[in-house]
């Protein structure tokens, strides 16, 4: 059985876009690496097995594209960001009522995080800025930024399971 593409496309572009916005691009950036994903596709041809398979394997591209455009860019993104990222996505995906508690949970968390540690979270996430700008302008060095990001993101993740359990 032959692979329509536009069907695929079609079935899948939303989520891919989606996905790519949850991990950090912005609009456009969204876009760009949307059609790029399918790219594969088009030139080597396709295997669908099923919607979970396909899903998973226009992800992996997804995010492929996204960490080359991240070293084009130079933006420093963790792969364990994208992996933590990867699993509450596949979490989040089966149930959108929990999802949308897990959101809900994070929010509240959030208003708990202040000073130098509010600030990082904010020019890593929503401003996307590289990571030795963001030291520089919090005064502090490249690895002290990386370890309160992680501690900030442990503190987040236990936060949020203390309202709503473990995952």
């Amino acid at each position: 059985m032959a692979l329509d593409v536009e069907a695929l496309i079609v079935a899948h572009q939303a989520g891919v876009w989606r996905y790519l916005r949850y991990l950090g691009c912005d609009r456009a950036q969204a876009d760009d690496l949307t059609q790029e994903t399918f790219l594969p596709v088009l030139r080597h041809g396709f295997e669908q097995r099923g919607e979970r398979e396909t899903a998973a394997y226009l992800r992996k591209v997804a995010r492929n594209c996204f960490l080359m455009s991240v070293r084009r860019t130079r933006h420093v993104q963790s792969v364990e960001d994208l992996d933590l990222a990867d699993r509450a996505w596949e979490e989040g995906q089966g149930d959108a009522e929990a999802g949308e508690a897990r959101l809900r949970a994070l929010r509240q968390c959030l208003q708990g995080v202040q000073g130098r540690a509010r600030q990082a979270l904010e020019l890593h996430y929503q401003q996307h800025k590289p990571g030795e700008e963001i030291a520089r302008q919090l005064g502090m060095s490249h690895d002290n930024l990386r370890v309160t990001l992680h501690r900030v993101r442990q503190a987040l993740k236990k936060c949020i399971e203390g309202k709503l359990g473990p995952p």
